[in-house]
This record gives C-alpha cells, structure tokens and sequence, in this order.
C-alpha cells in the first residue's frame, strides 16, 4: 500500500492530540498513530452520551496518554495543544435528534468549543496542523447527485448548523492567521468501535447490534433511500493524508464510497454476511422523519485528485470485519457495567 507508506516517516516520534480520541473514529486513528510512531495524546470527556469507551483503546492503552476532560473547557485545552504537531479534531455531539431536542449543549460543543480551541492554537502553538471532522448533515436534501463540495449548504438541524460553524471558524483561521487546517466532511463512518448502544452515532451500529441480538434490523420508510458507507479504516487514511500534505491546508474535502447502496439493500447485505437475522420496513419515527434527507451519496473526485485518496474497503468487506468484531466484544459494548 504505496499510499500509506508515504506517511509512516511523516508522523514517528510526532506529538499528536486528539480529541475525541477514545471515540469511535479517534480511537481507530491512535492506533494506526500508535503503529506509525506517534506520540499520542487523547482528549475525551467520556460523556455516557457521547461516543467514548474505554475499551476501544485497550490495544493501545499503555502506549497513549488519556485525559479526561472536556472540549469546552478552555483552560484544559490551552495545556493540551501546547507542543503538539497535529490536532485531529474530532470531539463532537454527533446526534441529530438530540442537537434538536436539547440545541444548547450541541452548539457549545461543536461551534463555542471550536472556536476557544482555535484561539489556543493561534495564541500557544500557531505551528500546529489541525484535521477537522465535519459532515455532509451541512448539505441537507440534496439538489443533485452525487454531492460535490461546491453544492449548496443548506443544514436542515441544529447540529448541521454548529458543525457548519465548527468548519468555517477553522477556515477562517487557516486563511487569515496562518494556522493549517483541513476539513473532511464525513458521510455515513461505520466499522469496529462504533457507537452500538443507541443510533446516536449511525443506524449500522444498531443494526450490527440487533442483528447479533437475534432481533429484527428496523428499516425506516421505503427502505429506498440511498447512502454511501465509508469504513472506519478509510476515514483514517484519509485524515493522515490531510494531516501530510500542505496542499490540503484551507480546503474542504468530501469522504465517500464507490457503491451507494439503499437501506433495504443494506439491511439485506448485513443479513447475509452474519448468516442470520430478518428486517423489518417500518414507518418513520417523527423526530427523526423531520431531518431525514432523502437520499445522499457524495462525489469524492477532489480528495481523490489533490491527495490520492479512495476508499480502498468495499462495504461487503467493511461490515463483515464489523460483525466479526462485536460478535468477539459486545460485552464490552451494550452488556452490563464496562459496556453502559
């Protein structure tokens, strides 16, 4: 893999924070970091409502500094960032509904605390090079298919509006005071260490976990929405890519895969992949009805071009490594003390 070898001397023995980092995306990219060299440190508030767990770093946990504590706590932050190289910043409410039923939390979070973040960059490390997490939630329903990144924002939640915030403050600091920071906007992340207790994080994890359950996978409306799934690995590669190169400094790139597939497709691809379990179509549930956008799938031409990324995992591979994994260690994610 001639692509990732390129980085392997870019990151040993570099100081690398993380936020988020013993969440879903975080905790695979410490590992991988781990792999390279890095010296890793991980912010995570490991709120119960939020994506951390502690077990997704136990391949690493002697080899990673943790600290627990919250993004949107200035003074903590203005530490932590000092003498660091690269700042994956993926700490976020990453919960549509709840960004609507409770808005306050979700725009300290991922707007208020972006901002406080940048301003300890600008004035303890400008030399730092940040990685953002974004979303394609900004678009809202797409005008067309598939979505590039010059398609109109048109955020149909609160959390499409904070994240679109989060974003354009890290531009603005790329553009005008020289902090380097690139924007990845995510589409539907999924594989080992997703969030499975609840559909906070995305529906596979649910659906992963009703399947080993022996219960039925629930498909909301027709089942013929379209998505594109991007394995956690990808999402990983693409984020050292971005850390890398210099030309991804001030640029926004969309993630996303070479085969859409609509949920009813999806649900049976699962099915059989695990060998086991049935679907059920069943109506919308209101709140989540209201910010549903129809079908999405991006156009990813732009990263592809300027950094030589694609999505190397194909989703028949993706998810069953998925199944494969909560199978060995759902105890440690939905049963009992240690798995909430």
């Amino acid at each position: 893999m001639g692509m990732q070898k390129a980085q392997v001397g870019c990151f040993q023995n570099k100081n690398i924070l993380i936020t988020g980092g013993v969440g879903f995306i975080g905790s695979n990219l410490a590992i991988r970091l781990v792999e390279l060299g890095a010296r890793v440190t991980l912010v995570d508030s490991l709120i119960p409502e939020y994506g951390g767990n502690l077990w997704n770093i136990e391949p690493i946990r002697d080899k990673v500094r943790v600290n627990i504590s919250d993004v949107r706590d200035e003074h903590s932050m203005k530490y932590l960032i000092q003498g660091q190289d690269f700042l994956f910043n993926l700490a976020g409410q990453t919960s549509h509904v709840d960004s609507m039923n409770n808005p306050y939390p979700d725009l300290e979070i991922n707007a208020r605390a972006q901002l406080s973040i940048l301003e300890a960059c600008r004035k303890h490390n400008p030399h730092i090079k940040i990685v953002f997490a974004s979303t394609r939630q900004m678009y809202g329903a797409p005008q067309y298919l598939p979505v590039d990144e010059r398609h109109p924002l048109h955020p149909v939640d609160v959390n499409g509006i904070n994240k679109m915030a989060g974003e354009w403050y890290h531009l603005v600091y790329n553009n005008i005071y020289g902090i380097r920071a690139t924007v990845l906007r995510l589409t539907n992340t999924y594989g080992p260490r997703m969030r499975v207790k609840d559909a906070r994080q995305t529906f596979l994890g649910i659906w992963v976990r009703r399947i080993i359950e022996g219960k039925p996978v629930l498909v909301f409306g027709d089942g013929k929405q379209i998505r594109d799934f991007t394995y956690v690995d990808d999402v990983v590669a693409a984020m050292l890519l971005a850390a890398e190169s210099e030309d991804a400094n001030g640029e926004v790139f969309n993630l996303g895969a070479d085969d859409p597939i609509n949920l009813k497709d999806t649900a049976e691809l699962l099915i059989k992949i695990s060998g086991a379990g049935s679907y059920e179509i069943v109506p919308f549930p209101e709140d989540r009805k209201a910010i549903d956008i129809g079908d999405y799938y991006a156009d990813y031409r732009k990263i592809r071009s300027k950094l030589g990324w694609k999505p190397a995992t194909p989703l028949k591979e993706g998810l069953r490594q998925t199944v494969d994994y909560y199978r060995r260690f759902f105890s440690s994610y939905w049963e009992g003390e240690n798995g909430n």
